[in-house]
């Protein structure tokens, strides 16, 4: 039985913000789990057992090669996705990069990254729940970064 598909899966993913106030951003790769080709606030799936803020952690590492500190949520994303098939919960944190330099570790995943500023990010080139977040942090934060 595969997450999201025979049942809804639990992801979890984070809007990475730098020293810079720069958000990290990752091209969804062919090997995706869906949504391939569209940008992203980078994330995956939480095993049994672990806490989503453990779960993003540990994505981060895994797939970027860098930590980061959760500072909050931001919101629960339903990501429904008929044409493939696929339902996600998705619970989307604010996170601040603390150590290591940012890398593509799984090539087949991810073919690009990036960290840019809030306003250079084009909402059309993202992953429904990544355009989901950034709509929900520039209404209650606006382009600033956290502090």
């Amino acid at each position: 039985m595969k997450k999201g598909i025979d049942f809804i899966g639990v992801g979890t993913g984070a809007m990475i913000f730098n020293s810079e106030g720069k958000v990290f951003l990752a091209k969804r790769g062919e090997k995706s789990r869906n949504e391939r080709g569209k940008w992203d606030f980078p994330g995956g799936s939480v095993d049994f057992g672990e806490k989503c803020e453990e779960a993003i952690k540990r994505e981060i590492i895994e797939e970027y090669g860098f930590e980061i500190e959760i500072l909050s949520l931001l919101e629960v994303v339903n990501h429904i996705i008929k044409d493939e098939g696929q339902h996600w919960v998705s619970p989307s944190f604010i996170a601040k990069h603390t150590n290591g330099t940012a890398e593509i570790k799984e090539p087949e995943k991810c073919s690009e990254i990036k960290w840019v500023n809030l306003s250079e990010i084009d909402p059309e080139s993202l992953s429904a729940p990544s355009k989901s977040n950034l709509k929900k942090y520039i209404d209650k934060f606006g382009l600033n970064p956290p502090k």
